[in-house]
């Protein structure tokens, strides 16, 4: 029995319709409904995330199934983890009945992604995915922290997230969502998406950006939490130079001073000059610089969030 999907499998604007009346789904914002609807767009998504025919994918919000079953045309297996009750329920018996010889490969985790610690099956080697915009950075991060397996991916964001995460030091969009994703990756830009493959269509471009995991860790004796804790006092307060920005995360702005100094970093230097690595290389001098300051009262450290991304129009 041929197992080749069948050449009207995937979903066009009037099956997306159908199977959203059917479910009775009205695309919402607060979970970035915006549905693909266009066979070329999913296809072009899988041919740019290079997804090859031994690769186990995780694809986080699969929504009505578009990209799902383009990927399916492709991979080994696709895992899909979905939080909706509903899509979640009724996406299996859209890939049966799409995809019948195909349906075995697929699994779904019905959770929300930023729970997801374990899935089944081999180990993923690749996430693709159409992300809802107003989680898009720190499900991204989520996934890269807790699947090291995964060595390529894909995923479709805000076009100013896009422009974010691939940005490069110097850059003015440089920021926390750029350093943490390239302690993981090497990022860039992988092309755009128009606004008119969507439905409803949201009112914000989107973006492509390509993540391939660095294949040696980072060298460094500081692990990843204090590194981002630098990166994120740093980014806190972006006008103010790093002595001055991580006096609360080193104790005082005398220690800072001194750990920037052991890491070879001007204290004079802003946290959108700096590379993963400058980064690192600053955490592992804290302790060495925490004698620095004694009886200088710490200023208190300001809040800071775990990603840098805008709330804007949500897109799927």
């Amino acid at each position: 029995m041929s197992t080749d999907p069948l050449p009207d499998a995937l979903l066009g604007p009037a099956e997306i319709r159908e199977l959203a009346a059917a479910l009775n789904v009205r695309p919402t914002k607060q979970r970035g409904q915006n549905f693909v609807i266009d066979a070329n767009t999913v296809r072009r998504i899988v041919r740019t995330a290079d997804v090859r025919p031994d690769d186990v994918v995780v694809e986080v919000g699969p929504g009505l199934g578009s990209l799902t079953l383009a990927l399916l045309e492709v991979a080994d297996r696709v895992t899909a983890v979905e939080i909706d009750d509903t899509l979640a329920s009724a996406l299996p018996a859209t890939v049966a009945a799409r995809m019948p010889t195909r349906a075995d490969r697929f699994a779904l985790v019905h959770s929300d992604a930023m729970q997801v610690t374990e899935l089944p099956g081999p180990a993923p080697t690749a996430l693709v995915a159409n992300l809802p915009y107003n989680v898009a950075v720190p499900v991204l991060l989520h996934m890269l922290e807790h699947f090291p397996s995964i060595e390529r991916t894909l995923v479709m964001v805000q076009a100013e997230v896009a422009d974010r995460l691939a940005a490069a030091p110097g850059s003015k969009v440089y920021g926390v969502p750029s350093v943490k994703a390239n302690w993981y990756a090497e990022v860039k830009r992988a092309g755009s998406i128009g606004r008119t493959v969507f439905w409803p269509a949201p009112n914000v471009d989107s973006g492509l950006v390509a993540l391939t995991r660095r294949t040696e860790p980072l060298k460094t004796t500081a692990d990843r939490r204090e590194v981002f804790a630098v990166v994120d006092a740093a980014f806190a307060q972006r006008r103010k130079t790093l002595r001055a920005a991580l006096a609360g995360w080193a104790g005082s702005a005398a220690a800072a001073e001194a750990a920037l100094v052991a890491a070879g970093v001007s204290p004079q230097a802003r946290g959108e000059s700096l590379t993963v690595e400058e980064f690192a290389r600053i955490a592992e001098n804290k302790v060495a610089a925490e004698g620095a300051g004694q009886g200088t009262q710490a200023p208190k450290a300001p809040a800071v969030r775990s990603y840098d991304t805008p709330h804007e129009e949500p897109g799927r």
